[in-house]
């Protein structure tokens, strides 16, 4: 008994002795393990980042990404969602990036970017992240004119969305003017779902102009977004202005500042003021041949009344949605330079009309003058009766526009 316990004693000292040696080591590292003894430093920030931040659900289209570099500077940065790109800024030292325009809702986009950090180090970053699903969306309607159509130089360009906006000013923000030669314009509201962009002054010939509606993602009411974004744009011709001189009746043309054309011609017969041409500026807005003209846009339908006429009309072009038109009328060639006798339109000859018809272009201007009833400003495309003040602030941001980039092509996403 005695020689085993003997044999024991050292190895149970050897024992105690390693737990003692090993013991102080296992102490310091299981002490910063669990928080006591000498801490490890934390590990330094990532070189990179950005929010909303990786893995991020249900992120408001609206609200910016922003990439920063903690420590270096940015190189390259790539926002990519809904199979198309984000466009962005870097700021002048290259320390941050944010996108330019609202992102597409109900979208999952991927961030990439590097830099160089402040060891001239390689810096990188990879992210995730999904913007919400709305409770409702809103589109663009419509755009005129059509996309790549050529107009006269008094075109406006006419923006109608598929619900009312509350917030205006947010979509106005969205609906950039490019121009191929930068002339000071403005949009207005004709009502909450349309806004109008026009010139101060009329288009020069040769202008291109350009709309991008970026307004995927926009908030126009609460709960309310952008489905998608809208591109338009079209050119314009020369710079073709008709005058009708009512009281001398005549009508004049004149394309780039020189007479092409002049013939007599006969306006409304007045007495009654549906029968007044209205003066103003009007824009040519559309034409047809043959158009059929009746009464019933004063509510005269009975052929027994002496005001009742259905008339077949050839080369009309159409000035104002009151039933305005320069047309052939070779019922009044008679009285055409000497009477006004129509019942509010300006009749001229078979010949005149046609050659008319075959110049006019949507936005080529006509302005009627010698009258005493004014073209409304929302009568048809009246919106040059609108002073410029009045104009702009018919604005939602209550200022014009003076874009100074050309017209391009390319599409933000």
């Amino acid at each position: 008994m005695l020689r085993g316990v003997y044999r024991l004693v050292p190895a149970m000292v050897l024992v105690v002795s390693g737990a003692a040696a090993c013991g102080g080591g296992d102490g310091d590292r299981g002490g910063a393990r669990g928080g006591r003894g000498v801490q490890a430093p934390p590990p330094p920030p990532a070189p990179i980042r950005f929010l909303p931040g990786d893995g991020a659900r249900d992120v408001r289209p609206d609200r910016p990404v922003v990439v920063t570099a903690v420590r270096g500077t940015l190189g390259r940065v790539d926002l990519r969602g809904g199979g198309g790109r984000a466009a962005g800024r870097l700021s002048k030292d290259r320390r941050s990036w944010r996108t330019r325009w609202t992102l597409r809702p109900a979208t999952t986009y991927t961030v990439t970017a590097t830099g160089t950090g402040a060891a001239g180090e390689p810096t990188a970053l990879t992210g995730r992240f999904t913007t919400l699903r709305p409770a409702a969306t809103f589109s663009v309607a419509d755009v005129t004119p059509r996309t790549g159509e050529l107009v006269g130089t008094g075109m406006p360009m006419i923006v109608t969305f598929d619900r009312p906006i509350a917030r205006r000013a947010a979509v106005e923000r969205a609906l950039e003017i490019r121009m191929k030669r930068a002339v000071p314009g403005a949009w207005h509201w004709t009502g909450p779902r349309q806004a109008v962009f026009r010139p101060r002054r009329y288009w020069p010939a040769g202008q291109r102009v350009r709309l991008l509606a970026h307004t995927a993602g926009v908030s126009s009411a609460p709960g309310v977004y952008g489905a998608s974004d809208r591109t338009a744009g079209f050119r314009v011709g020369p710079r073709r202005i008709s005058t009708v001189d009512v009281r001398r009746h005549r009508m004049t043309v004149q394309e780039n500042g020189v007479t092409v054309r002049s013939a007599a011609i006969s306006a409304g017969k007045g007495g009654a003021r549906a029968y007044t041409t209205t003066s103003g500026v009007h824009l040519a807005m559309g034409k047809s041949d043959p158009v059929i003209m009746t009464s019933a846009w004063m509510g005269v339908t009975d052929r027994e009344d002496p005001r009742y006429y259905k008339k077949k009309v050839r080369h009309a072009v159409q000035i104002s949605s009151s039933g305005e038109y320069v047309h052939a009328a070779p019922w009044s060639v008679r009285a055409q330079g000497r009477a006004n006798v129509s019942h509010g339109c300006v009749n001229a000859s078979p010949a005149f009309a046609e050659w008319f018809f075959a110049r006019s272009l949507r936005g080529d201007i006509v302005n009627v003058t010698g009258t005493d009833r004014p073209l409304e400003p929302y009568n048809g495309w009246g919106y040059w009766q609108i002073p410029w003040k009045r104009w702009v602030a018919g604005s939602a941001l209550k200022k014009p526009v003076t874009p100074k980039r050309p017209a391009v092509h390319k599409r933000r996403r």
